[in-house]
């Protein structure tokens, strides 16, 4: 890729809000701002009406969407993450797609779905096809088979009709590489055996510090830099990058080290938004399917990831 302004890379994050207190977002994206790296953060738009997956705030929370807006206004890219921490049934998606707009003034560009969340658009055995779905159940043991159901018409808990209405990107699988390109060359690209999702992108997995500090060497971004390629990182901040408000000395040096060289540091809805205007064909083919699908699991078998 030709990288605007003679750019030699581009490097962005997703942050699942994922155990996430304020205390945490405000250390680690004042300092991001610091580095000038501009970034999406995703939140939950809806309070919880049920018991919550974890700790993580949400824009119920008081005061929070106040931070949330100064984010924003700073340039970085509010992302969605499902309408709350734990299962909605379709009234409170909508609801929450619409509270979303309300808050942050448009629609969410770019999603990623949360675990936790039965209305998950594609998401567990649905991400996959054929006998890549049947390894799938294999190697997870039936623990998280039917429990996707976004997709399904007539379900209760389909919204399918309202992620193509009103989002454009959404996540779907992670990678041990750091050049995420090199991996799906082909994103965002739109998939016909999933119709209600517009565009899918992947990531690099470095959902925990420990993670992070695995993948983002010095020598992987050395690499990512001289292939010109691209990293769209998926991380949970919440998870130990930030306890108790200080950033791990790690995560504080490599992005430090990062934001020194000549990337392109954009938020995730705006590097997709640059890949699709120079890509002229956005329809995958049932080998590029299969070439993901078939890396993914080999990832997951390696690390365990989802």
């Amino acid at each position: 890729m030709q990288w605007p302004e003679g750019r030699r890379f581009a490097f962005t994050i997703f942050d699942d809000p994922d155990s996430q207190t304020r205390k945490t977002g405000v250390a680690v994206y004042s300092f991001l701002a610091d580095c000038a790296l501009l970034t999406t953060k995703g939140v939950w738009p809806n309070a919880p009406h049920g018991t919550p997956s974890d700790h993580g705030e949400t824009c119920g929370s008081a005061g929070y969407i106040d931070w949330l807006l100064t984010l924003q206004r700073r340039g970085v890219e509010i992302g969605y993450h499902n309408a709350t921490s734990h299962t909605s049934d379709r009234l409170r998606t909508e609801h929450g797609l619409h509270e979303f707009a309300r808050l942050f003034g448009h629609y969410p560009a770019t999603m990623s779905n949360h675990y936790f969340c039965q209305e998950g658009i594609y998401f567990t055995e649905h991400r996959l096809t054929g006998p890549y779905r049947i390894l799938y159940k294999a190697l997870t043991l039936g623990r998280r088979r039917n429990l996707s159901f976004g997709h399904v018409e007539g379900h209760p808990l389909f919204w399918g009709d309202l992620c193509r209405r009103y989002v454009r990107f959404v996540r779907n699988f992670t990678y041990a590489d750091v050049n995420t390109l090199s991996v799906c060359p082909a994103m965002p690209y739109h998939d016909p055996r999933r119709p209600w999702v517009n565009f899918w992108y992947a990531s690099t997995e470095a959902s925990n510090i420990a993670t992070f500090t695995s993948r983002v060497t010095e020598a992987a971004i050395d690499r990512l830099e001289a292939e010109g390629g691209a990293c769209i990182l998926y991380v949970h901040f919440g998870h130990d990058y930030a306890p108790d408000g200080k950033l791990d000395p790690g995560f504080r040096e490599a992005i430090r080290r990062i934001s020194r060289r000549n990337g392109w540091f954009v938020p995730v809805g705006t590097l997709l938004d640059y890949l699709r205007e120079h890509r002229p064909r956005t329809e995958i083919t049932d080998a590029e399917r299969a070439s993901m699908e078939r890396r993914w699991l080999w990832h997951r078998i390696r690390f365990g990831s989802t």
